[in-house]
């Protein structure tokens, strides 16, 4: 699959090592392809970086993994987005998100021509995307989104980083209980002192 990651830091490095290495072609997209975050990325074959709307425009699908109050202008700034997925990996936190928005992936939609819109990878720390093994277990992941297209190819790529399944928690109506969940992770992982090496996993009998 051609993706296109804007953002290079925590989240969207990590990812884009993780895709690349399982064959996933990958378009890092930045204001300053001479001069960016994660530059070191390019190293690993498989990723390139190009100019943000070059980078959409080459792709099949766009990871967004920007700070969450520049959503809407992230979102403005990608060009022509029809026919693409989209996947938010942003969380609005201790509200610090785009103004007149209750979530980033509203912001998202408001702001594109894409409605194959989908939140997934942002409900764990970046250091379970590198490695979501505990034992013999993978840790799981999550996804909503009214998008049956961006849902299938959320729950692929998620298996590709090595988690173990990514099931849907529902459509868009759902975009703000992902941010929760995600509060959730934050809120035992940094305030309640259990430290970043936590995770969930569904279990069933």
């Amino acid at each position: 699959m051609k993706i296109a990651i804007i953002g290079t830091g925590n989240v969207g490095g990590t990812l884009a090592q993780k895709w690349a290495a399982v064959g996933h072609q990958i378009c890092l997209g930045v204001r300053d392809t001479s001069n960016f975050k994660g530059m070191e990325l390019l190293a690993q074959p498989g990723i390139q970086a190009r100019m943000i709307a070059d980078a959409v425009q080459e792709s099949e699908l766009i990871l967004l993994s920007t700070p969450a109050p520049v959503a809407a202008e992230v979102a403005q700034s990608l060009g022509d987005t029809s026919g693409k997925v989209i996947i938010d990996s942003m969380n609005i936190v201790m509200g610090k998100g785009p103004a007149g928005f209750s979530t980033t992936t509203d912001a998202i939609l408001a702001n594109t021509q894409s409605r194959d819109v989908v939140k997934c990878f942002n409900t764990t720390g970046f250091n379970n995307m590198k490695n979501p093994n505990y034992g013999k277990l993978a840790l799981d992941m999550f996804v909503a989104g009214d998008s049956k297209p961006g849902t299938v190819a959320a729950i692929q790529l998620a298996k590709d980083a090595g988690f173990a399944e990514c099931y849907s928690i529902g459509g868009n109506d759902k975009f703000a209980l992902m941010e929760q969940f995600a509060w959730f992770w934050i809120n035992l992982a940094m305030f309640q002192g259990q430290g970043r090496e936590i995770g969930f996993k569904l279990l069933k009998r």
